[in-house]
């Protein structure tokens, strides 16, 4: 039976693939996020919006941790450590055995990203003139990794296998990054003693890790732990998922990888549910009273430039660059108005900005500035989304085996035993 076939008559078998399968070859988790995206404005300025607004900022009657006192906290500090947890497992998974574990293979995504990340940040600063906004300089600098494949995906057989792999790796890697301005430059005040708790707990899991214990419950039980440490420490309480993921053994004593069993069983619900209810939550801004003038006040036109123009001009120059200097080859069989296409996709940032977003406006005094922001995220990442689409469209054609990245399922998908 072919794979085409086999596909066809188990499409669950899609949905629970390998992750790289899920967001290369299939395009609904991207579509997802656009109908999330167009719901939650739809609400926001609709009859509704005063119940959707109180739906996720009103104080619940009861919170059985004081300190995420409404569903937006809930969301934003509880299931997006979830969504961390998956990131970090996919970073491990490519760092110790994957794209990332040849430093020839790494060179060019690792640049790549960079200046993907600080090109735009630049941008940024220069025409938002910092002072009020300086906080949001990280917003245009990350890649929304499943809007940008699900845009991809939507060009079926003309995107090359290498350049779908180049614009993954770099999302990766743009995540590191995030994960890592998040910690450093978006944590507040520090919490000796929750600090510390979190570090002990950290200790167990990484003693547990080094015994080679591969029963998933333990680490499951700690992560839960270190979340509520970490939330109570003044670090961003999602940076916890990162670091629970990293204690995970890549392999059990049987031999069968243990990481990305659970990788794989938590990457539909992160992709089609809490990225999905994230972007609702925080999508929705209120278009009353706004004028035209809105779009160009300086921090949306900051973020959206910073999107649309920064990332592009950061990868694409880095990437040619790099193989003019004959230090990393751009990706065999992608020509150069194809990588130029991937690069301008790198500017949606969606989910990973708006995250960022409301860390770098948090205060209650600074809702104007958050709403802001996330004008300018959406006006980015759909012109990037748009932009991307048609500059893809318009050059890039390969056959059928240029464009196979996803060759066959390594193992069962639907192992009897999946975690013990």
């Amino acid at each position: 039976m072919t794979k085409t076939a086999t596909s066809i008559q188990n499409p669950i078998v899609r949905i629970f693939a390998p992750v790289r399968a899920l967001f290369v070859g299939d395009a609904s988790a991207g579509i997802l996020l656009i109908l999330v995206a167009a719901a939650a404005m739809l609400a926001a300025n609709s009859a509704m919006a005063d119940e959707y607004r109180d739906l996720f900022y009103g104080e619940l009657p009861w919170t059985p941790i004081p300190k995420l006192y409404d569903l937006h906290l809930w969301i934003n500090d509880g299931l997006m450590a979830i969504f961390f947890f998956v990131v970090g497992l996919e970073v491990k998974r490519e760092v110790v055995s994957g794209q990332l574990s040849d430093p020839a293979a790494r060179r060019l995504p690792m640049l790549a990203a960079a200046a993907g990340m600080l090109v735009p940040a630049g941008v940024f600063m220069l025409i938002s003139g910092g002072g009020i906004y300086a906080n949001g300089w990280a917003i245009p600098a990350a890649t929304d990794i499943a809007f940008a494949m699900g845009v991809l995906g939507l060009l079926g057989n003309r995107v090359p296998a290498s350049l779908r792999l180049f614009l993954l790796t770099v999302a990766i890697v743009d995540d590191i990054g995030a994960v890592i301005v998040i910690a450093v430059f978006y944590t507040q005040a520090l919490y000796t003693v929750w600090l510390f708790a979190a570090l002990g707990v950290l200790a167990v899991m990484i003693v547990l890790n080094r015994l080679r214990v591969d029963y998933f419950w333990p680490y499951i039980l700690l992560a839960l732990a270190l979340w509520f440490c970490v939330l109570n420490s003044g670090v961003h309480a999602t940076i916890a998922g990162v670091v629970a993921a990293l204690t995970i053994p890549l392999r059990r004593r049987d031999g069968n990888s243990m990481l990305e069993r659970l990788e794989h069983t938590l990457a539909p619900w992160s992709a089609y549910l809490i990225v999905p209810v994230f972007g609702f939550a925080n999508a929705g801004v209120s278009l009353a009273g706004m004028g035209p003038e809105a779009l160009i006040a300086p921090l949306p036109l900051a973020i959206a430039t910073g999107l649309v123009v920064g990332k592009q001009l950061g990868i694409f120059s880095v990437v040619w660059l790099a193989d003019r200097a004959g230090f990393a080859a751009r990706p065999p069989g992608a020509s150069w108005p194809e990588i130029y296409g991937v690069a301008i996709l790198c500017g949606i940032g969606f989910t990973m900005s708006i995250f960022i977003g409301s860390l770098a406006f948090p205060d209650a005094d600074q809702e104007p500035l958050r709403e802001a922001a996330k004008l300018g995220i959406l006006l980015g990442s759909a012109i990037s989304a748009a932009l991307g689409f048609v500059v893809l469209r318009l050059t890039a054609s390969h056959t059928d085996e240029e464009c196979d990245d996803q060759g066959e399922m390594p193992h069962d998908p639907f192992p009897k035993d999946p975690l013990r």
